[in-house]
Parts: C-alpha cells; structure tokens; sequence
C-alpha cells in the first residue's frame, strides 16, 4: 500500500478552518471541495491514459487522453457525498458509483445499508471518497466491494486519517494494487474510535445536524 500526505500550504490552511468548531456548515462544505480538488491532483497522477492526435489551430500534435474504462468515483455516504463534486469538476467524464455505510458505534465496524455499483469492474481504476479514515472499517470493506468485482487498483482519498485506520488497511489490503491520499495524518484514536485532533464528524458538519 502507498500512503501519500500533502505537503502544502493551501491544504493545511484549508484542513485548519475545516478543524476549527466555529466553521458553519457552507463554509465547511465549500472548503471541502477545494481540499478535494487539491487532493486529487496527487490521487489521479497515475489515472490511465492513452495517445491522441488532434489538430491545434498551428498544427497537429500527440497529445494524451484518459483512456477507456474509464475511472470509477465511489463516494462512501453519506459524508464522502460532500467530497463528490471536487472529484468530478477534475475528472469529469469519469463514472460514479456509490456505498452507503454506517458505523455501528458498539463494534466500530461499518454496516452497509446501500449499494450503487456495476456488477463488473475489470480492469477498472477506482477512487473511493471518504473524508475521515478512522478505525479503517468502512474503506477496508469498500476496498473488498470493489476488488470482488474485478477492480485493479483502489485509490482513496481522505481527509484526515488516524495512524491506527491507516495501519488496518495495510494489513487488510497486503498484496493488493491500493493507494491512499491524505490531506493529513493526525495523532491518534481516542477511547471512542474518533481521530484526535481531528475535526468532529465530518457527515454532521457537512449537512448541519450537529
């Protein structure tokens, strides 16, 4: 597994006010999809492409092209929903599926209440959307879902992640074609499985339920 964290002034800005309690939810949204955005640049680096020619208004020129099946955007809901619209304003012919999970509070393990995929993903890429990689659980069983289908590499890009979440992937994922981008790693898991400092639940801030 490759881990990838940002190193960049804008992305730890943005991750500061993302953090701060004060932040109302349309500011948290927005700054959600600018960090997104920012995020993919580095998630899509190596996105498949193929040779194209085309015919500038001086000449023709070989240019390159996203190359055919193209990506898969798998938003965990419902918080990586708030993340769906900085992927796609990058990739915007790439196809979008989705995975509704909830965290059972008792067991920290994820419940899946709804599926939006294709039956068959061969030789696809994907990119799953989560904005807080805690326990691990929920990427962990998304990873699986799109492996069964016939996946050959999963990227993820989250937010935030724990040290702890980030461990349990590696060992889940070992020996698969898996990449995970973060804005940054945080400290740890608290007793209650949540990422300190962290920056709260990120499905509440998004649509305003707290």
């Amino acid at each position: 597994m490759r881990v990838h964290v940002a190193d960049h002034p804008l992305v730890t800005h943005k991750l500061t006010v993302l953090r701060d309690k004060t932040t109302p939810s349309p500011t948290f949204r927005a700054l959600t999809e600018e960090l997104v955005t920012l995020l993919a640049y580095e998630a899509t680096r190596d996105v498949r492409t193929e040779e194209v020619t085309i015919q500038t208004p001086v000449s023709e020129t070989v240019g390159l092209a996203i190359s055919s099946p193209r990506p898969l955007v798998v938003p965990i809901l419902r918080a990586g929903l708030g993340m769906l619209e900085g992927m796609v304003k990058l990739v915007p012919t790439a196809e979008v599926g989705f995975l509704g999970m909830v965290r059972n509070e008792e067991t920290l393990q994820p419940d899946v209440y709804a599926e939006r995929l294709p039956d068959d993903l061969s030789n696809r890429q994907c990119f799953v959307l989560d904005p807080m990689l805690a326990t691990g659980g929920s990427l962990i069983a998304a990873i699986d879902y799109l492996f069964a289908r016939g996946a050959v590499d999963v990227t993820a890009i989250c937010l935030i992640a724990a040290p702890e979440g980030l461990d349990a992937v590696a060992k889940a994922t070992e020996g698969r074609e898996v990449h995970i981008v973060l804005g940054a790693l945080d400290e740890k898991l608290n007793e209650h499985g949540y990422i300190v400092p962290g920056l709260g639940d990120a499905g509440d801030r998004l649509y305003g339920l707290v």
